[in-house]
């Protein structure tokens, strides 16, 4: 015998059309308002079935839940399932314990100590459930975020002093971002790295070799883009002066040296004094602590890093200075002065 048509209490359609179009409702719930309104065209539920991918019983328990509660019969009942294992306080515990120093002889929590922790305050829990409720609370004391903050007392007048230099530089001057890129590495891998092949990445073997060191000290021409560079075996202060002096030479004639540089000790010797002494027309301006990023030449290392540094592979600490040295001579040809920008307003820590 076929069910009669339901019978849509006055106002339902427009409201179950709605559900069926709009983005925002649950997938669900629009499936159940296209029953009603399919059983309310005097469609049958196994017909009304083949339509919504449903078995038709359950097409039925839509259909009687309208019938009886109206919109509301399609919404989901309450559940009433399992009841939570751990309480309001259990879980208010759990945020205490993990946003506390870990114990002794750890330097972060696990689950795996966060559960011991609750266990010796009588809440048993597994490991498991603990990152379950931290989860839920977005709490990741797995995970760990880094900032450096400057709280050099002189912050303002040092970085006002450099973006001075960048906007308004002197007459007759030339500004120069100077820095050492330390650390260098002249790796070489023990077996060949093997290129990129159609429907292959490049392959390279994890194990290498190490062949030496070395140091870059490069001075960046902030408003031509040039960079001057040398590669040594040091950051020590005798190496300074000498690019110093390397700067002083690729300089034109007549014309000042303003060199921005950081806070490395090596920039502060009486051996530099000597040299500042002797060239009054060569000026340091030094950033701010914690604030090498005011400095544009850190740009560049950035560009060295991803493109020849990061990848490159080095038979010797010679063959890294040679590969470093092309690189920049490459880079002169076509560089440019970059775009630098600095708001004014504090960084955010958080």
């Amino acid at each position: 015998m076929r069910l009669a048509a339901l019978k849509l209490r006055r106002g339902d359609r427009a409201i179950l059309e709605a559900w069926t179009r709009a983005g925002t409702v649950e997938a669900r719930v629009a499936k159940r308002a296209r029953i009603a309104l399919l059983a309310a065209d005097g469609v049958s539920n196994r017909e009304i079935a083949t339509c919504v991918d449903m078995h038709y019983n359950q097409v039925g328990v839509w259909r009687s839940r309208y019938a009886e509660f109206g919109l509301a019969g399609l919404d989901d009942l309450d559940r009433s399932g399992r009841p939570p294992v751990y309480d309001h306080d259990d879980v208010l515990l759990l945020v205490k314990l993990v946003t506390e120093p870990p114990p002794d002889n750890a330097t972060r929590w696990t689950m795996e100590l966060l559960a011991q922790a609750m266990a010796e305050h009588d809440v048993p829990i597994s490991a498991s459930q603990a990152w379950r409720i931290c989860s839920a609370l977005d709490l990741k004391p797995w995970q760990v975020e880094s900032w450096m903050t400057s709280h050099d007392p002189d912050f303002w007048e040092k970085a006002g002093d450099v973006c001075g230099l960048y906007l308004n530089p002197p007459e007759n001057a030339v500004v120069w971002s100077v820095d050492e890129k330390t650390g260098m590495q002249a790796k070489s891998r023990i077996n060949p790295t093997k290129p990129a092949v159609p429907g292959k990445r490049t392959r390279r073997e994890f194990e290498y070799q190490r062949n030496g060191t070395a140091v870059l000290f490069a001075a960046l021409d902030v408003h031509e883009g040039d960079v001057a560079a040398w590669v040594t075996d040091s950051s020590r202060s005798e190496n300074f002066v000498a690019f110093l002096g390397d700067l002083v030479k690729y300089t034109p004639a007549g014309l000042d040296l303003h060199c921005i540089v950081d806070n490395l000790s090596a920039h502060g010797t009486p051996l530099v004094e000597k040299f500042l002494d002797d060239h009054p027309h060569v000026f340091l301006h030094n950033t701010p602590t914690h604030a090498s990023w005011l400095n544009q030449v850190e740009l560049f290392f950035s560009i060295l890093q991803r493109r020849l540094l990061r990848n490159g592979e080095f038979d010797s600490v010679e063959d890294l200075a040679a590969r470093v040295i092309a690189f920049i001579k490459d880079y002169n040809r076509k560089s440019k002065p970059f775009r630098w920008t600095y708001d004014g307003r504090p960084l955010k820590v958080a």
